[in-house]
């Protein structure tokens, strides 16, 4: 049976509704982020304010970097991903994963040295600070050193100041570098390498010291829109994510909004 009236009616009632997002694809869809864990506060900002620009739904799932570059090599329902390291990017991007043209650098980070202790003192982080003596028997919490982003700058960065081999037997891993974080936060353990955005979106530690720039590779933080899926409103996040809007909340967590 034809059922033009209804239709009629949905158009009439959008038209009424002067909806001023006018977003580039026809309809509302969904959007799946695949984001580096250390973007989670910032994320959930523009999460909020993409839908209610837009119309459309974005889901955020985070995680490692490289965890969820594995995820996207074996197929996972992803539509763009946000990763804490070019090294991680690349590596999908040579896979033909990546829609060519589509990746651009977003953002940049700090690498800093935080404690559980409020009143622990400042310190210039260089060669030859007794980072083992700070320790003694307690752990220093890191990201895994070998995989994801914010571990793998840590271990360079403790390796140019020729501090790694001291310390490392006394490095607690965590899957990413919130649970890094959290491990501070919580007291379990003393000191922690962590990026500056993180150390900015947690209380319970207080940044001791940054790392120098030159001691550890640049912190960049690519995107893309990945090639296993299309869906209409993937052009639409990205443009959001070089508006204001976005670039507003990312500064506000502590991150360095790279030039357009």
């Amino acid at each position: 049976m034809p059922r033009p009236a209804p239709l009629r009616a949905v158009l009439t009632a959008a038209c009424a509704l002067g909806l001023a997002w006018a977003p580039a694809s026809a309809r509302s869809a969904q959007v799946t982020v695949f984001a580096a864990s250390s973007t989670a506060d910032a994320m959930a900002e523009i999460e909020t304010a993409f839908e209610e620009a837009t119309g459309h739904d974005l889901v955020v799932a985070l995680a490692g970097s490289s965890a969820l570059a594995r995820q996207i090599r074996q197929g996972a329902p992803a539509d763009v991903f946000l990763s804490a390291s070019t090294e991680w990017m690349d590596a999908i991007e040579a896979d033909g994963l990546v829609e060519p043209g589509s990746h651009f650098d977003l953002l940049g980070n700090a690498l800093v040295l935080v404690a559980h202790n409020p009143d622990a003192a400042p310190i210039d982080i260089a060669p030859g600070i007794d980072l083992a003596g700070m320790l003694g028997e307690d752990r220093l919490a890191m990201a895994l050193v070998d995989a994801v982003p914010a571990g793998v700058y840590g271990k360079a960065a403790l390796e140019t100041l020729g501090l790694w081999d001291s310390i490392a037997p006394q490095v607690a891993q965590a899957n990413n570098v919130r649970a890094a974080l959290a491990l501070v936060a919580r007291g379990e353990a003393p000191y922690g390498i962590v990026y500056a955005s993180d150390a900015r979106a947690e209380p319970g530690v207080t940044v001791i010291g940054t790392f120098p720039p030159e001691t550890h590779p640049p912190i960049v933080y690519p995107v893309a829109d990945l090639a296993n899926r299309d869906t209409p409103a993937e052009a639409d996040f990205l443009a959001f994510l070089r508006g204001p809007q976005a670039r507003a909340a990312f500064a506000r967590q502590g991150f360095v909004v790279l030039p357009d």
